[in-house]
């Protein structure tokens, strides 16, 4: 398979559609479909997308995923559309999108359409229908699913369902205890060839290594007791390790004689304890006294915390290996060592094998035996189902392939679907309802961390929501794009409601938003929102302000009448004179504020003396000239209005800049609008009168402009004139 940078000699005529500014192919017969290996990738608008989050079938894009990496890449697309046109008569089949494919349809001239054709007959005479001349993606898969929980699948995998006799089945548990499992098509663990066999070879191994203490004396000293003793050395070895190390460090020094027997600080801290044997806190101190010379205690003298261990030791190894003594000096306890030396290193070695855990009979009677042999025939008998079982997934691939191809191709090769009003992109998640706008461009999120990265390269106005289904307690998370209407109620916390694909029903929540421009016309009115708001701000503020003021002087003047007897005639010594300095700064700040005056009463006079008209535009451009920054940074960003991003943050590999523009936007985010002929009562007994005095100045302002125009450029006087002549 070639990719779009090799292109294929053979020739090809292709069409295209623009849509989103952007040339897109157009395939519309099955020779497009299966030419798409020659057209240059370059042309593609996507070159992968994810198996999970779109509306489509989820058997179909599993079956095109060969590699089951969980996204479909333009070769394996390319790949499915071959192995389909190789089975099918006409190949035109691919685009008529068929609920249920014809058999006469299959073309059985080859030997793989011949296989397919075969396997849909056998399928719909199991069902029932021999005389069907078709076959629809529910039975295809019906078929499926019975073949899938059937015993012998075809996959060479078998569960205990497989074996009938209680032997083999126990035989296939002890495989997946020791050895592991595999999943079959029916999602059961069970025992392939491959875990029967590496299952037997470790047998075999640890058969031959319980059997090496049988030939080997020295392994086992003290016979079926050797396994005991050494349990008990291990449990105190460090231990007395320890107590003998702290002797010979007494024997060094005489000073270290008392610091390793403990501290008195940690004896007396133990002292305020409820102290118990298995303590933690006595088990840390040493296993005896340590001193010079002293052999270790095996009755009275051992710390509580370890007397059941050492009288296990005793039991287990000291006793059998050395009889019975009532000390243990560190010569006895190396030679105690050495012996059980052999039998610890050949346990160690015995880790190595999985099955060792299922004891020496227990695997001499899975080697002595014929089960081996049971199970492998079980397996080969599995596997003898699997061409059955391939031709009937053939079935199912080959009805799938046929009505879902062309439809991922519009979604894929081209955005046909996303750019047709009539029609739905697979991508889109469903409707988000939400300040009386519908928002039809919704995505599912699932990595929140890469939306952050890429959504504001999207240029578009985003809303993420998290939606939940109080009934079922299900979350998901989409964002929703806002391409039409103001921004002025999207707010972080409001709610909406969002119905997905199946229409289903979710209470959203907005969560985060990324503010873009929605369009030029909240462009030009954006500087005057914010100047209102905040002129809105400081007036609540300066109020607050005001009020917190006037509070704390009643509470002042209040606490002033009520301590009026006890308050002292101020001194005039007490009586603060005037700041010179203070009277110069104050002097300074009203000349320059009288000289800002100034200058700004001179324009606004320069402007009084132009004609009205020429006033109105004057303030006219000067509103223009406010917005013009904010208009350039809109009309920018709308034109970089992107798809690509979103997508991309979502999983898909977007090979084209799939642009919004401002009408398709429009399309994209529908406003609340009464239906067409329908009748609206303007009767409101609470309605909020609007004040006349706008609309008023307007018509002023209006009147005043045109008699200005008029009168400026000579035209009044016979504008009146001939009014005159009609009046009389």
């Amino acid at each position: 398979m070639t990719t779009g940078t090799n292109p294929q000699p053979e020739a090809h005529t292709w069409k295209f559609f623009r849509a989103g500014d952007f040339d897109q192919v157009a395939l519309t017969s099955g020779a497009d479909m299966m030419a798409l290996d020659r057209l240059d990738q370059k042309l593609w608008v996507a070159l992968a997308c994810p198996v999970s989050s779109l509306h489509f079938d989820q058997r179909t894009l599993q079956l095109i995923d060969g590699n089951g990496d969980g996204r479909i890449r333009a070769p394996e697309l390319i790949a499915a559309i071959k192995w389909a046109g190789a089975r099918l008569r006409d190949i035109d089949e691919l685009v008529r999108r068929p609920e249920s494919l014809p058999l006469a349809a299959i073309d059985d001239s080859n030997p793989a359409g011949a296989a397919v054709l075969d396997a849909a007959r056998q399928t719909l005479a199991l069902l029932g229908k021999d005389d069907a001349d078709s076959i629809s993606i529910e039975e295809s898969g019906d078929a499926v699913q019975r073949l899938t929980q059937t015993p012998f699948n075809g996959d060479g995998i078998i569960v205990e369902e497989s074996a009938d006799g209680e032997s083999e089945k126990a035989l296939i548990r002890d495989v997946i205890a020791c050895i592991g499992s595999e999943t079959d098509r029916a999602d059961k663990p069970g025992v392939s060839m491959e875990l029967l066999e590496r299952f037997l070879a470790d047998a075999e191994a640890a058969l031959a290594w319980y059997r090496q203490s049988e030939a080997d004396a020295t392994l086992s000293p003290l016979g079926e007791g050797t396994a005991a003793a050494v349990e008990a050395v291990a449990a105190v070895r460090a231990k007395v390790n320890d107590y003998f190390t702290r002797c010979r460090l007494a024997a060094f020094d005489t000073r270290a004689a008392i610091a390793m027997n403990g501290d008195e600080a940690e004896f007396q801290r133990l002292s305020a304890l409820c102290l118990a044997p298995d303590s933690a806190d006595v088990a840390a101190l040493p296993l005896a006294h340590a001193a010079p010379g002293v052999t270790l205690p095996l009755g009275s003298g051992i710390n509580p915390a370890w007397e059941d261990p050492i009288a296990a030791l005793c039991a287990n190894a000291i006793v059998p290996l050395l009889g019975e003594v009532e000390a243990l000096d560190e010569a006895q306890w190396k030679q105690v060592l050495a012996t059980l030396a052999p039998f610890s290193e050949w346990m160690a070695s015995g880790e190595a094998h999985a099955t060792r855990s299922l004891g020496k009979d227990r695997l001499q009677e899975i080697l002595d035996g014929d089960l081996p042999a049971r199970l492998r025939a079980l397996i080969e008998r599995d596997l003898a189902e699997a061409p059955r079982c391939a031709a009937t997934e053939d079935v199912d691939r080959l009805v799938r392939y046929c009505r879902n191809l062309h439809l991922l191709c519009e979604n894929f090769v081209n955005f046909g679907d996303f750019y047709d009003e009539d029609r739905e992109a697979i991508f889109k998640a469903g409707t988000l309802y939400i300040d009386q706008r519908s928002c039809e461009l919704t995505l599912i999120v699932e990595d929140q961390a890469r939306q952050a990265t890429m959504a504001p390269l999207a240029g578009t106005y985003l809303l993420y929501c998290e939606c939940v289904r109080r009934g079922t307690n299900e979350t998901r998370h989409i964002v929703a794009a806002i391409t039409n209407g103001d921004a002025d109620n999207l707010l972080v916390g409001r709610n909406g409601v969002y119905y997905d694909r199946d229409g289903r029903d979710w209470d959203a929540t907005v969560v985060r938003i990324v503010e873009n421009p929605i369009s030029m016309r909240q462009a030009f009115w954006a500087p005057y929102k914010k100047v209102v708001r905040m002129i809105e701000e400081q007036v609540a503020k300066r109020a607050a302000a005001a009020e917190a003021a006037s509070t704390e002087k009643l509470q002042t003047a209040a606490t002033a009448a009520a301590n009026a007897d006890k308050a002292a005639v101020p001194s005039a010594e007490g009586t603060k004179k005037i700041d010179v300095g203070t009277v110069a700064a104050l002097g300074v700040a009203f000349g320059a504020l009288a000289t800002a005056l100034a200058a700004i009463a001179g324009y606004v006079s320069g402007l009084l003396q132009l004609p009205f008209w020429k006033l109105c535009l004057a303030l006219a451009a000067l509103l223009f000239i406010i917005s013009a920054p904010s208009l350039v940074i809109a009309w920018l960003k709308l034109r970089r209005r992107n798809l690509g991003p979103l997508m991309d943050a979502c999983g898909w590999a977007i090979n084209a800049r799939a642009r919004i523009n401002v009408p398709f936007g429009a399309r994209l985010t529908g406003i609340a609008r009464l239906p067409a002929g329908s009748r609206a009562s303007a009767d409101d007994r609470f309605r909020q009168r609007a004040p006349m005095w706008p609309q008023l100045l307007l018509g002023v302002i209006a009147v005043c402009f045109v008699y200005s125009l008029l009168n400026d450029l000579g035209q009044l006087e016979p504008l009146i004139a001939w009014g005159r002549s009609l009046v009389e």
